[in-house]
């Protein structure tokens, strides 16, 4: 999927190696250039950077979670806006693989403007993502009830 005008997002992991398998391997992006305490992937056409912090334990330990329709979303969080099917096999994926899910894939604001898949899960460095998708996303993702 091409990007026109691609974010850089940069985050800190515990493990080069284990980012590597994580984002690279599992979730499927490809590596870019790379150091030993940085890896730069193509995250869906985007700029996504893992910064090595070896004294890291756990990047939850620094979020809080904020309520919203009955969930604790954790924050900070980031992801993608994938198109449905993609949405679908990414949570397939992630279920087959016993992904521990920090809100189950589900569909929120139902029949109404706005209507969006989304599932919270967490990387191994404890980094919290969210992937979504609209039926239409041209003209759903910034839509207002």
């Amino acid at each position: 999927m091409a990007v026109s005008d691609p974010f850089h997002l940069a985050i800190q992991v515990r493990d080069i190696d284990e980012a590597r398998e994580f984002y690279g391997n599992f979730l499927g992006c490809p590596e870019g250039r790379s150091s030993e305490s940085w890896v730069d992937f193509d995250l869906y056409g985007h700029q996504f950077v893992c910064h090595l912090n070896p004294g890291l334990k756990d990047a939850a330990d620094a979020a809080h979670k904020n309520p919203v329709d009955g969930h604790g979303v954790p924050v900070p969080h980031f992801g993608v806006v994938l198109e449905m099917d993609a949405w679908e096999a990414l949570a397939e994926k992630l279920k087959s693989h016993g992904v521990k899910f920090e809100i189950e894939p589900y569909i929120r604001f139902k029949g109404e403007p706005g209507e969006q898949a989304t599932m919270f899960f967490k990387d191994p460095s404890g980094n919290a993502l969210e992937f979504k998708a609209f039926k239409d996303r041209e003209s759903q993702l910034f839509k207002k009830a």
